[in-house]
């Protein structure tokens, strides 16, 4: 019976010592293959992340390079339309003025080579735009005489904001075509420009004969107008600038152009070549 009793006991130790151990592996390996997935996982989402970074990169560089693309197209639709017009302005004196023509000529020549040099630059300063600006007033000023008057009123501190390369002169080509050459006694262009809480005011203004009844940018903007609306809603794709044509109270016409206010410090402190 002693022995029979011993039979009964040590199979119930031996049971509970093979239950422990199987469950103690058995709990081990699935702490290993949870630690396994987890590891796997990380290395898979990090490697999502990284695909998901590149692919954000590469969307935003064909973005850009998408946007530049479109700018460059309007610049080159822009030159060929003033270059159209100057060319017309010129040959109207051949006969008349050899002399005022071969000058115009050479202030053409300036211009071009002017634009030449900007046409990679999508941006310059203000300054750098207005002195380019001479080149075509000179042009001008010899076709309309002292029936053209131009006036400039720029604050000190946005000479060096950064601006849309060449876009003030279709401005100023617009205001003398269709505002001051259609009056007899001529009239007046004015450029302003200043810093208001952060953001660059320019107002390009005449006192021409104004705006045609019924005219809306969407509908009656000329080449020049829509295409420097276009280039400058381009460089601010997140609608960061304004660009509005409306008749003035004294008379005349004004393309009011809203922008953040950047300034070119290596210009302003004399630093830049």
């Amino acid at each position: 019976m002693h022995f029979e009793a011993g039979l009964a006991v040590m199979p119930w130790s031996a049971l509970c010592a093979s239950q422990l151990f199987p469950l103690g592996n058995l709990g081990r390996s699935l702490w290993s293959w949870l630690v396994c997935c987890l590891i796997v996982a990380a290395v898979l989402a990090y490697r999502y992340y990284e695909r998901y970074i590149s692919s954000e990169l590469h969307v935003e560089k064909l973005e850009h390079i998408l946007a530049e693309s479109r700018l460059n197209s309007l610049r080159m639709q822009l030159d060929p339309h003033f270059l159209f017009n100057a060319l017309n302005t010129i040959s109207s004196h051949v006969e008349r003025d050899p002399k005022l023509t071969r000058c115009m000529i050479e202030h053409l020549g300036d211009l071009l080579r002017t634009s030449l040099e900007s046409k990679d630059k999508p941006e310059v300063s203000l300054a750098e735009e207005l002195w380019s600006l001479e080149h075509y007033l000179a042009i001008q000023r010899i076709r309309f005489g002292n029936k053209l008057r131009f006036r400039t009123e720029i604050a000190s501190e946005v000479q060096f904001a950064q601006v849309p390369s060449f876009f003030i002169q279709p401005l100023v080509e617009n205001a003398i075509r269709h505002g001051i050459s259609c009056r007899a006694a001529g009239g007046t262009v004015t450029v302003k420009a200043e810093g208001v809480d952060g953001r660059l005011e320019i107002h390009v203004l005449d006192d021409g004969v104004g705006l045609p009844i019924g005219w809306s940018m969407k509908t009656s903007a000329g080449h020049g107008l829509s295409i420097t609306s276009e280039r400058i809603a381009g460089l601010h794709p997140n609608g960061d600038s304004r660009f509005t044509v409306h008749d003035r109270v004294e008379g005349g016409t004004v393309v009011e152009i809203s922008l953040p206010l950047r300034v070119n410090r290596a210009e302003s402190d004399g630093t830049k070549p």
